[in-house]
């Protein structure tokens, strides 16, 4: 589990650390954090719908923010719980960074779904995006 929640960090949030080798694995754990801190088992998520999206963004950090909200507007919007399948993050000729993804989810059921807490929103309280010897590492502080 390339993902660890903090404790003490923020009292009436959640925060956690998610790291990889690549951006795209670091990107897919946080992915992976924020879904299981509002459901339990992520393998009970079933990969019925398929989502693509796309994201840009002049810093790195942000686009991480953008995107861990992207997930959390579709848990909102269609009550779609999503796990990644595939990431894309490339730098292009103006310096901005591109995001391309595919991700594979249903939409919520309480009765197979055990749910924890519902995360309203990313923050920007001590958020980093930061290259490492062994990778890339992120912090995220969520508001439940």
């Amino acid at each position: 589990m390339p993902y660890r929640y903090l404790d003490d960090i923020a009292i009436a949030d959640v925060a956690f650390e998610a790291w990889g080798k690549t951006l795209e694995e670091m990107f897919s754990a946080a992915a992976d954090a924020l879904m299981n801190v509002m459901v339990a088992d992520l393998g009970s998520i079933r990969q019925d719908e398929k989502v693509a999206f796309s994201l840009e963004n002049a810093e790195l950090d942000l686009l991480l923010f953008n995107f861990l909200n992207e997930l959390i507007y579709f848990k909102d919007a269609r009550r779609l719980l999503l796990r990644i399948e595939a990431l894309t993050i490339e730098r292009d000729d103006s310096g901005n960074f591109t995001l391309q993804g595919r991700a594979g989810g249903e939409v919520l059921d309480p009765d197979r779904h055990s749910q924890l807490v519902d995360v309203k929103a990313v923050t920007l309280h001590r958020f980093r995006v930061e290259e490492t010897p062994q990778g890339w590492e992120a912090t995220v502080v969520l508001d439940i």
